[in-house]
């Protein structure tokens, strides 16, 4: 009897300790508003993919640092509670843990502010090691880190062959470096208009952009929230999906539950298209789910 091996995405990115406050409007320029609750939870979009990647059932390495502090515990503690490797999340004398400020308003839609403390130190040189991409399938990458620290992680990876998925979030100009180490990118759509200067606000738009943004790699893929996904892969034909129909609670971690669970997905050998799908409603049920707090 053969030994099945166990596919592994390694994601390299921000741990956060996020402090979440709920309110009825997130304030304007010089306004103050009265909130109705505030609670902490993991966070940080890297910390986030790699939990949505284990709780679809992937294999994960994490590539990360905190500081020396309080903040660090929860990062290191829920990573492992969900099976998640942290050999390679250092951590950093002198720099504070990632930390984050998100208000979500009465109508589950979320601003946030980040500082990135410790998410600037990642160390490059970890990259060499074998033992960190022993059956890896996918690297996941975000812009919550240094882009050198990205093109060193992406290099190391297409050396071995392994696909490299970018979330271009936050959206940052980035280098052609870096976009031609990127095998799939997924942006929303205020980064695909931040992208190819194509505002997105339904699927045919949405499609439009994706296929404009194979001009800079092989896949491209763009969430339009509410209205759905869109795809597009060189020489192929663009495609699209609708969004569920739900009962908002909140969006989010929305978009990291999706490209966690479609990299999972594809490690998988899932299709696109099936990969897609199978993250579209993971994504419907994550924005309509009541979360636990702390």
């Amino acid at each position: 009897m053969h030994k099945v091996c166990a596919m592994t995405i390694v994601v390299v990115g921000s741990l956060h300790y996020d402090i979440m406050v709920d309110a009825p409007d997130r304030p304007r320029k010089g306004e103050t508003v009265t909130g109705d609750r505030w609670y902490p939870k993991f966070g940080g979009k890297g910390g986030n993919q790699a939990v949505a990647a284990a709780v679809a059932g992937a294999k994960t390495r994490f590539v990360g640092a905190v500081g020396q502090d309080n903040f660090a515990d929860l990062m290191r503690t829920t990573l492992q509670q969900h099976g998640i490797a942290t050999d390679h999340v250092a951590t950093i004398t002198g720099h504070g843990t990632g930390m984050s400020v998100a208000i979500i308003d009465g109508d589950g839609d979320y601003g946030a502010v980040i500082v990135s403390g410790a998410n600037t130190m990642i160390d490059v040189t970890q990259f060499d090691s074998a033992a960190l991409w022993q059956d890896a399938r996918i690297l996941i990458l975000q812009n919550e880190i240094p882009e050198a620290a990205n093109i060193a992680a992406a290099r190391a990876a297409q050396k071995r062959r392994i696909q490299v998925c970018l979330n271009a979030a936050p959206w940052r100009p980035m280098s052609q470096e870096l976009m031609d180490l990127v095998d799939i990118l997924v942006v929303n759509a205020l980064e695909a208009e931040d992208m190819c200067g194509l505002a997105v606000d339904n699927l045919a738009s949405a499609k439009q952009a994706a296929v404009s943004l194979t001009d800079k790699v092989h896949t491209a893929i763009v969430t339009a929230g509410g209205a759905g996904v869109a795809w597009s892969t060189r020489g192929q034909a663009a495609q699209t999906r609708p969004a569920h129909q739900v009962t908002l609670v909140s969006t989010h971690g929305a978009g990291d539950m999706f490209i966690g669970t479609l990299c999972h997905a594809l490690a998988h050998n899932s299709d696109l298209g099936g990969a897609i799908e199978t993250a579209n409603a993971a994504a419907a049920r994550h924005i309509s789910t009541e979360r636990p707090q702390s």
